[in-house]
Order: C-alpha cells, then structure tokens, then sequence
C-alpha cells in the first residue's frame, strides 16, 4: 500500500479512533459465495473506449432472472454498461469521483456528474447527456490501459476470508486485502465483478499475466485549504486557496443515531494506516464494554487512513467497502473509499477548516 507522507504534528502512526462501522462491512467465511457472471455482450474493450452518449432504454417489461447453480439464490441479471465505464473513468480521472467504477451509475454517479457541470459552467442536473460526455472527452485519451501482474502485487499479505467481529479482527495481525483481486481492484478504483468481467478466466493469483484496468489518475491534488462536507447530499468537496473545486467525493456521512458534527472544525493531524480502536468510555455503539484495538490495514474499520478533526472521535477515513459509500450509515464521522481518501490526506494541512453543512 502507498505510504502517505507524514505531516508535521501527526497523531501516532497507529490512530485512537472511536468512528466506525455501525455493522462491520468486513466479509464473512460463512457468507454465501458470489455467483460470477460470464462477460457481458458488448463489454469489450473496444465497445468501451468508442462508448458514448445514448438515449436511455426504457424496458416494458423485467426479465425472469435466473437461479444460482444450486436453484435457491436468485441472480439478478446486471450488464454493466460501456458508456456508464467509460464516463465514471473521466470522472475518477477529473477528481469527479463516482466513488466505486461499476458500469451501472446510480446516485454516486449523478452527483459526481451534477459537481462536474457545476465546474464547468454546464447545465446542473446529473443527467450523463450528449453535453456532459463531449466535455469529458475532449482530448480525454485512452480509459482503459494494460497492467502486467507482478510479483510485488502479489507480495501481499492476504488474508482471505475476514470476519465481522471486532474481537475476531483483533485477533488478525493485519486487516490486510483478503485476495490478489479486491487488492488490484482497489489499486484501479473499480469494483472487484467489473474488473473480473474486464478480465474473463484470469487467474489474479498469477504472475506474468496481463490484464485490463481503468486507467485512473495517481495524481495529487494541490494543496487543500477548505473542505465542505454536504451531510444532505452525502458528498465531500475540497477547495485550494483561489476557492476553486479541487475535488469531489462521494461520502457516508453520519446516521440518526449519531449524526456527524454541524458548524466548523478543523484538521488537527493525519495517521497513514492507522489501527482501529474502539473505547466504550469514550463512545458506545453496541459493540460492547471492553477496549478492543483492531490492527492497520485496507480492511481495518476505519480503512486506509485517518484525517483527525477538533471534534473528538470525529475524522474522515477510508473504508473496508467501497460499493457502499454514500449508501449506508457511520457513527458521526465522514467514510470515503479508500483511495479518495488517502488522496485527500496527502493535500491536507493541520488547521485545514472543515465545514459540515
């Protein structure tokens, strides 16, 4: 994992946090294993570099959606769709994040879309049309680019199935990637059933083997001197020091029963790959009365990286899933995928102002 540089009064390297999951997002050993769909018609390479702009296609009817191999599990058949692959890219590739690349848009999507037009003195209404798509690929270049599997990306550690139990995890060295897969997948900001579908029949596992990815931008931001964090929109945005957007991410923001901060705080400090520690003297959630330290890593609760606000047990981190950013509920603190986070992390300062509207 990429190391953030350390900043001046940091917290230590391992975080006392009390944010968390409200119901760990960690995978099970027992959960039912994931029916992976073959490749769709018309996801090639090809159809997606060439993909733009098209009317919506307003079906009649739903199909009959087929069993999984044992006849008890419905699989609902989704076909990512090109032209949604090749504009979440753009928008990854212009610090628009949709969050997750999935080739099915939804809400993440919109808004991601909606800051784009903002930025750019468009129309603002979400809608991925013929005006959004000609200006996301003017001289856009290539969305899809060739990476070798190597050694190095499977150094690891993995640590397979992970629990959901805090004094399960505690119990792991690390919160490492569970496989070679969700590690590559998260490297390319993509869901781990698109960059599968991208890649039909290869072995992740192996070295030497050449795949399709998203080509996503490793740039920083520049320096970030106010962050806006819309509690309605679920969303975060980062702002230099001339006030324009630099960056727009979705978020998980708070829940009923522990809503995130209103008014205005402050970036105290950073802890790259910090440890996860719940304390029941200082926040209780329902996971019980005993002080429970989960190690660092991807998958640890409170992901990649923590950014400390002046609101204690307050901060924006990563998260061990990205498919439900924006989509679930934290205890009060701001949850981003894990690379927006660390990128948002490496461009803070200590006194960054953090507005909670």
């Amino acid at each position: 994992m990429r190391r953030l540089p350390l900043l001046s009064c940091l917290l230590a390297a391992t975080a006392l946090t009390a944010c968390g999951d409200p119901a760990p997002a960690a995978r099970s050993p027992d959960a039912a294993p994931t029916v992976q769909a073959p490749m769709a018609p018309g996801l090639s390479r090809q159809a997606i570099e060439a993909a733009t702009w098209r009317e919506p296609v307003t079906h009649t009817e739903s199909p009959t959606p087929p069993s999984s191999p044992d006849g008890t599990v419905p699989v609902v058949p989704e076909t990512p769709q090109p032209e949604i692959i090749r504009a979440q890219i753009l928008l990854d590739r212009a610090r628009f994040s949709p969050g997750i690349i999935d080739g099915f848009g939804g809400e993440n999507t919109r808004q991601a879309v909606a800051a784009f037009e903002e930025a750019n003195d468009l129309p603002v209404d979400g809608e991925l049309d013929a005006q959004v798509f000609a200006r996301l690929t003017q001289a856009a270049g290539a969305v899809l680019i060739d990476h070798v599997i190597t050694a190095e990306d499977l150094a690891g550690p993995f640590v397979g199935p992970l629990p959901t139990s805090l004094e399960a995890m505690a119990e792991l060295e690390t919160l490492a990637y569970a496989t070679p897969l969700e590690a590559l997948a998260e490297r390319f900001h993509v869901s781990e059933g698109l960059l599968a579908a991208l890649n039909p029949g290869v072995d992740f596992s192996r070295a030497g083997q050449t795949i399709v990815v998203p080509s996503v931008s490793a740039q920083p931001l520049p320096d970030v001197t106010r962050i806006v964090v819309d509690k309605g929109e679920s969303s975060l945005r980062a702002y230099g020091a001339d006030g324009a957007l630099l960056a727009f991410y979705p978020a998980t923001i708070g829940s009923t029963e522990r809503p995130a901060p209103t008014g205005t705080v402050t970036v105290v400090a950073i802890a790259p790959e910090p440890n996860y520690t719940y304390d029941p003297s200082r926040v209780s959630y329902d996971r019980g009365d005993r002080r429970i330290v989960v190690p660092a890593g991807p998958n640890n609760p409170v992901g990649s990286v923590w950014i400390d606000l002046s609101r204690d047990t307050y901060g924006i981190h990563g998260t061990p899933d990205p498919s439900k950013i924006a989509k679930t509920q934290s205890n009060g603190c701001v949850r981003l995928t894990n690379w927006s986070a660390e990128q948002l992390a490496a461009s803070v300062k200590r006194g960054v102002e953090v507005v909670f509207t």
